[in-house]
């Protein structure tokens, strides 16, 4: 294999739901620098600051506004763009949200997943389609190890029950309706641990909490500082998406996964255990690269949130050969530094996103990591 993710997605159609979203708009990029033709579904454009809008991504990509719980707007956006990929994304995705608007995120978060699942059961060709969950989809017992993909589904918030339930209907759906080695629909659902990256402007996360605290000149306030979580910068979940849609598609191998079936399955794509760390520490790496201060502001009404959280990557790294590329360190500084220069203007949004794939390529092919190709390979043919 010589090229990015074997080439799987140079010159396809890619569907991606959710691509007016942080996560989503990074997807969107990274697949216009793969040469990839992406449709993006969404159902608004985020007011405010908005990565999605910064890139320009509304000219360069089919841009649909939809709801996924419209199950009709959904099927005709599908056949019409008869995707070889679909990406979903669209998610209600904040945990404390979640306990205010419980119905809105369930019906977004399960009932938009069952529409796409619906809809594939109606498409005649072939497409390989990986559909987005949480590390918050297990039950969380607060034990000291990291929850592998045999562990049970469950949640105590609304948001983490609805993610559950994503991954049970999923993998219903794949038994029920997806089981045939030779049909032309494959599907796998994918988890990863909390996310960070530059254009993430989301109320009620802590990156971009500290980023507004630091651009105010503020003292950052954090709520529950003990809290450890398993940090990842965005292109490493965005690799093991899009290395497992690769596989998913026939378009790349392993030594153990030989055909589309044998991935047709959940995988976690979390980091190394050793970024599994305190918000506390978090944010203290975050002012190594942008001084400030910050300060416990505890919330006696706070919601409940989980105080310990990892995810096993075992089966990713032996199965489909994927490994993180970065260690915690590098997320931070990464992350950090997208938002001081983008700020202070050394930096457009594109230069810096585009420049952040670029580097993290470049890095994960001098480690050899298998969906990088080799040092010669490049980003890809797309404007």
């Amino acid at each position: 294999m010589t090229g990015i993710f074997a080439n799987a997605f140079l010159g396809k159609r890619v569907f991606v739901t959710g691509h007016t979203g942080f996560k989503g708009a990074w997807l969107c990029e990274w697949l216009l620098a793969l040469g990839a033709k992406v449709t993006g579904y969404s159902h608004e454009v985020p007011k405010g600051r908005c990565l999605f809008r910064d890139l320009a991504l509304e000219r360069r990509i089919t841009h649909i506004l939809g709801d996924v719980r419209d199950d009709v707007s959904l099927f005709d956006a599908l056949g019409a763009a008869r995707p070889d990929y679909i990406f979903h994304l669209a998610a209600q995705s904040l945990v404390r949200y979640s306990y205010e608007h419980p119905i809105e995120t369930i019906d977004t978060n399960v009932m938009g997943t069952v529409n796409l699942l619906n809809a594939l059961r109606r498409l005649e060709h072939p497409v390989a389609c990986i559909i987005v969950t949480s590390d918050k989809c297990y039950e969380n017992r607060e034990v000291l190890r990291g929850y592998s993909e045999d562990d049970p589904f469950g949640g105590k918030d609304p948001y983490s029950a609805s993610k559950g339930a994503v991954e049970i209907l999923t993998q219903a759906y794949r038994r029920s309706f997806f089981d045939d080695p030779q049909g032309p629909v494959r599907v796998a659902t994918v988890r990863a641990g909390n996310v960070i990256g530059g254009g993430d402007w989301s109320e009620d996360r802590i990156i971009p909490d500290c980023i507004r605290d630091l651009e105010a000149g503020r003292t950052i306030g954090i709520r529950n500082p003990a809290a450890k979580r398993p940090w990842q910068h965005v292109l490493e979940a965005l690799s093991g998406y899009l290395w497992l849609a690769a596989l998913l598609s026939g378009a790349a191998k392993t030594g153990l996964v030989r055909q589309p079936a044998d991935v047709s399955d959940g995988f976690n794509f979390g980091p190394w255990l050793t970024a599994n760390v305190s918000v506390r520490k978090l944010v203290e790496t975050v002012l190594c690269h942008w001084p400030g201060s910050w300060e416990h502001r505890g919330e006696g009404n706070d919601k409940p949130e989980a105080t310990l959280l990892a995810l096993n990557i075992d089966k990713a790294f032996h199965k489909l050969e994927w490994q993180p590329t970065l260690e915690f360190a590098d997320c931070i500084e990464i992350t950090t530094l997208w938002y001081r220069k983008v700020l202070d203007g050394t930096a457009t949004a594109t230069e810096k996103t585009a420049g952040d794939i670029s580097a993290y390529v470049k890095k994960a092919q001098s480690k050899s990591v298998i969906w990088a190709g080799n040092m010669e390979a490049e980003l890809g043919t797309g404007q």
